[in-house]
């Protein structure tokens, strides 16, 4: 599966070449104010808060019908290899999160875009998984309204309070379900290639602070001392509905709880996060926002 994005002076488009599996195809980006009168009457969403203040539609708990890991060379596993322990750490850890950042790192090629791919070969593993509303278990169709990323889901919904960064994201429509991928803006490519290198190290300080809380299997130990290879990942992959609409997305998971009592996945997950230390109310309010 490969994609072309071409931005010209008066037009902007993404094609997609599938195949077979090439159907309606359309782009919808979201625009900052100072990229409007470049690219003439792209479509855009309006970010006023006003207008989604309503009621929120039905949105059932996520099931979790699968998973799939990624290894060191970013090669597809159908199974929980990558699945890491979160183990607790003392009162005071004294971890060093710049340790191995010259010495024991491998970085993901951040340039490589995976679109759906991986999704898409646990769907092609998984057909018999997913909880469709097709009745016949040979039809073609997935049975299912979206598939995507959860971060894509998460770009959405946050619109109307994001005043930074903006998102394009391309829609495709095959055999009745749309599968949603992101597409790098000029601004992300932009902020990509000129990152600092103490940027590049900040980042990295995320991963290392997972390599000393997190073992590789339930009765194991972390081990700070190995290699940081953001290359593997695992992967959760739930079903859910919004309103009337079926939707099947995965999320990377950073590592779950050892407690064997613990609810079933995906209640058992936990999402890791640094922040510097919080000093001020305003700083506060930011991490919590």
């Amino acid at each position: 599966m490969a994609q072309r994005y071409h931005r010209g002076h008066h037009h902007e488009s993404v094609d997609k070449r599938c195949g077979e599996t090439s159907a309606d195809y359309k782009t919808n980006k979201r625009h900052r104010s100072s990229d409007e009168g470049q690219h003439g009457a792209a479509e855009t969403l309006s970010a006023h808060r006003q207008l989604y203040e309503r009621h929120f539609p039905l949105y059932k708990q996520p099931v979790e019908v699968g998973c799939f890991s990624l290894d060191s060379r970013r090669s597809f596993f159908n199974d929980h290899r990558q699945l890491r322990y979160y183990v607790q750490p003392t009162k005071s850890p004294g971890f060093n999160l710049r340790d191995g950042y010259t010495s024991r790192f491998v970085k993901r090629d951040d340039s490589v875009k995976e679109k759906l791919d991986h999704v898409l070969k646990w769907i092609l593993a998984n057909r018999d998984k997913i909880q469709t509303r097709v009745q016949t278990p040979s039809s073609s169709a997935l049975g299912v309204d979206f598939v995507t990323w959860r971060g894509h889901l998460t770009k959405l919904l946050t619109t109307p309070y994001e005043t930074q960064e903006g998102w394009m994201l391309a829609a495709s429509r095959f055999r009745g379900t749309i599968y949603i991928s992101e597409v790098e803006t000029e601004a992300a490519l932009v902020n990509r290639e000129t990152r600092s290198e103490r940027q590049e190290e900040m980042m990295y300080w995320g991963y290392k602070f997972e390599q000393y809380i997190c073992a590789e299997d339930v009765d194991g130990t972390p081990d700070p001392g190995g290699v940081v290879n953001t290359n593997e990942a695992f992967c959760t992959v739930v079903q859910t509905r919004l309103a009337d609409h079926k939707l099947l997305f995965s999320g990377e998971v950073d590592c779950r709880v050892k407690d064997p009592d613990a609810p079933p996945a995906p209640g058992c997950y936990v999402e890791l996060k640094t922040s510097a230390e919080i000093c001020t109310p305003k700083q506060r309010s930011n991490f919590h926002r």
